[in-house]
């Protein structure tokens, strides 16, 4: 028996998808009995957490503080959220579920680490870059990120996603913008953003490519398989 996953999802609902789909080719099964039962809430409906105003994504910890209790309430046993800014929210998750969350920075920034990198990029949205900063340098690691209006850019290029744009151009968009941090000095690259595995491979990048995503599902088959232990609440 394996423990049940509750996932926070819906953030957005392409790259939830995307974070189960890995989630199912990661665990090994050779009948259905043998994959991870999982429960989800994939709810697009939680407040905007990017959005510019002032005091903009406040309610977006209320909602997940109500999914959590939700999927407490149907058996879930630990939590994972394939939402990389969300995360800010990780303690009053905690709180209002009494279960561990897999965490999706920590993981990354582990992995940053695990490289050997000293100075690691993160394509990610402002919130996302304050919580990489702190877990990277808790490492003792730099951080690089896009300039000012490049990083607006690349929250233009997240909504054109968000909407379901995954052309050409905004994968050639996506891939000049990890190359302007190679360029800048990170030897590492984070995909600090759900969206940007989307658009983005490590084919496209020069140096470690590390999709917080990918690994996020990896960690969730060792614990929910008890290869590792969960987190501590």
């Amino acid at each position: 028996m394996s423990l049940i996953l509750g996932v926070l999802g819906g953030m957005g609902p392409a790259a939830t998808l995307d974070f189960l789909g890995k989630l199912q080719a990661y665990t090994p099964a050779q009948r259905d009995q043998d994959h991870i039962r999982v429960l989800m809430d994939l709810n697009p409906q939680v407040p905007d957490r990017n959005a510019p105003s002032p005091g903009a994504g406040a309610g977006a910890g209320d909602v997940l503080a109500e999914m959590a209790g939700g999927l407490t309430g149907g058996g879930a046993e630990v939590l994972a959220m394939p939402c990389n800014t969300a995360h800010a929210h990780a303690d009053l998750i905690v709180r209002a579920s009494g279960l561990p969350l897999i965490d999706m920075i920590g993981g990354a920034a582990k992995a940053a680490a695990d490289t050997g990198a000293h100075r690691v990029g993160v394509l990610g949205t402002k919130g996302a870059l304050k919580l990489y900063r702190e877990y990277l340098a808790a490492r003792g690691l730099g951080l690089v990120t896009l300039g000012g209006e490049r990083q607006e850019a690349f929250m233009a290029l997240l909504y054109r996603i968000k909407g379901g744009d995954l052309s050409l151009r905004v994968r050639a968009e996506m891939a000049g913008m990890a190359g302007e941090l190679v360029a800048a000095g990170a030897e590492a690259l984070i995909a600090g953003c759900t969206e940007a595995p989307l658009v983005l491979s490590p084919d496209d990048v020069q140096v470690p490519f590390l999709d917080a995503g990918d690994l996020l599902a990896r960690r969730c088959v060792d614990v929910c398989l008890e290869f590792e232990p969960p987190p501590p609440i």
